[in-house]
């Protein structure tokens, strides 16, 4: 799918209304994270820069279709002027009518505007088309920078992009090509690790991957579940036994398109569930009846890293054990650390997403050297399951 960049609109003497992703962690009136804030950045100097006149759309938490002051963008309105220092920012009271049509009058060249949360109204969750018509009302472009909202067609996601000329923000570019590199047009072998707790919550994801990767590999309660399927006992662990059936039609899948699939063939047990706890390093069909799986073993590991030296890139979805406790982080760790390794050695595209997946390649330190990291939760999972996303089939050309 082609869509357009800021690179190819005329901004200027323009208001771009510009939807971001906001959406960021406080406490007590603080924002904790400014993550998402600073990512906004380039985008909005940007759009700046080609003389245009940004006009902020976010949501914030969940409001249940009505004003609520615990979720007003107001209280984000500190962190956004800490990351565009020496900017002026005016805030909107709503982010349609006179308040809004208001600050936006008032803008002078260089000024920004953020709008009050877009779920305050009703009609913002069911892409309502009078609402897209008084948001497409302020401005005269419409940039979409807020890729992890993407999955929703949403008024202000969705809606407003078929109002007015529309493009992607820098962030949502960055995305997007990395999620092509990852999966639309990789370079090929592609090895998938996809790790986590539920087969389940899954599903989708693992019948897309599939069909798109050359490998895959399965950590995390995931991977007990798969080991339940083929007979072998997995003891007290986490395991979806009612998902068996479904694990070995994936199997089954699998090796009809030639993906092969990479489970534990050594695991770490232990008694209890808690940081420190006595563990022993197990083959994969020897799990004791008293004990659980809490990490893949030291020759899964070696196998793992195997794999990735005979892949060119690497698509990364959930921890491969209890990665919040150690020692049972120890092949997550291990893993990140080699992916990185080849990646930094130009030897391998690495993108990985989901919130889990974004804190164990942190805990590993590992992070900062994958090609891609994406902080977009439900957005990337969806794309990873081969969905079409409605923010961005708005931008299409």
């Amino acid at each position: 799918m082609a869509w357009k960049t800021l690179d190819e609109m005329d901004l200027n003497g323009k208001v771009v209304l510009a939807r971001v992703d906001l959406n960021v962690p406080v406490e007590d009136g603080h924002v904790t994270d400014a993550t998402r804030i600073e990512k906004i950045v380039p985008t909005v100097v940007d759009i700046i820069d080609k003389g245009g006149k940004p006009v902020l759309l976010a949501h914030f938490g969940r409001p249940k279709g009505a004003p609520d002051p615990q979720f007003s963008l107001r209280q984000v309105l500190p962190a956004l002027k800490a990351a565009l220092p020496g900017r002026r920012i005016l805030f909107a009271e709503d982010c349609i009518g006179a308040p809004a049509k208001q600050a936006v009058a008032a803008m002078q060249r260089g000024d920004i505007v953020l709008l009050e949360n877009t779920r305050f109204h009703a009609g913002e969750e069911k892409n309502d088309p009078a609402l897209a018509a008084a948001l497409a009302a302020l401005g005269d472009v419409y940039v979409n920078d807020a890729f992890s909202a993407a999955h929703r067609a949403h008024a202000s996601t969705e809606g407003v992009a078929h109002l007015l000329p529309a493009c992607a923000g820098r962030l949502m570019e960055a995305e997007l090509k990395a999620l092509e590199a990852a999966l639309g047009h990789p370079q090929r072998p592609v090895v998938a690790v996809v790790g986590g707790a539920k087969v389940s919550t899954k599903l989708d994801l693992l019948g897309n991957l599939v069909s798109k990767v050359n490998h895959l590999v399965i950590g995390g309660g995931m991977a007990n579940t798969f080991l339940v399927a083929q007979g072998i006992p997995v003891g007290k662990s986490l395991a979806e036994r009612d998902m068996a059936d479904t694990a070995k039609e994936i199997l089954a899948k699998a090796k009809a398109v030639g993906c092969t699939i990479h489970l534990p063939v050594d695991i770490v047990v232990a008694r209890e569930f808690k940081a420190g706890a006595a563990n022993e390093t197990l083959p994969a069909d020897a799990c004791p009846d008293d004990a659980m799986i809490l990490d893949a073993g030291p020759k899964s590991v070696a196998e793992i890293g195997r794999t990735f030296e005979a892949c060119k890139t690497l698509i990364w979805n959930g921890p491969l054990g209890a990665f919040e406790l150690e020692p049972f982080d120890a092949a997550t760790n291990a893993a990140a650390a080699k992916a990185a390794a080849l990646t930094k050695a130009g030897k391998l595209v690495s993108v990985a997403g989901g919130g889990d997946t974004v804190a164990a390649l942190n805990r590993a330190q590992a992070a900062a050297s994958f090609s891609y990291i994406s902080t977009a939760g439900g957005a990337f999972l969806e794309w990873m399951e081969g969905k079409v996303l409605p923010g961005v089939a708005a931008l299409a050309k």
